[in-house]
């Protein structure tokens, strides 16, 4: 049997090295061609989210954790928060959108003007 010296280990230590690299690289590249989406899944969630729950909340005067219970399946991540003062709920899908929706009289619960 030969005896093979220490500096072969290195190279198997460079090809997974690689190898973790190209997956950092593949997985960055898959987040960017699918942040669109994602972006525009988490907006339309959290506006329909913030709109149905502050006319749940405002208009047909239930509380915001039942009104939680009409989410849509597939909304899981949104959360709902409530300002009673200005009779606003606002959702939030984690890192990615935040609508508001306000109690405007005469017209029910409307969203907030979006800016960009």
């Amino acid at each position: 049997m030969a005896n093979f010296p220490a500096a072969t280990a290195r190279p198997s230590r460079r090809w997974g090295l690689w190898l973790v690299a190209a997956g950092l690289i593949a997985l960055a590249l898959a987040a960017f061609a699918y942040r669109a989406p994602i972006t525009g899944y988490g907006t339309t969630a959290a506006a329909y989210s913030a709109r149905v729950a502050c006319s749940c909340r405002f208009v047909a005067g239930r509380s915001l954790e039942d009104c939680a219970k009409d989410k849509l399946a597939g909304m899981e991540l949104v959360t709902l928060r409530e300002d009673a003062a200005e009779q606003s709920v606002t959702a939030r899908f984690p890192l990615v959108a935040e609508e508001t929706a306000r109690l405007k009289p005469g017209h029910g619960c409307v969203l907030d003007p979006w800016e960009g």
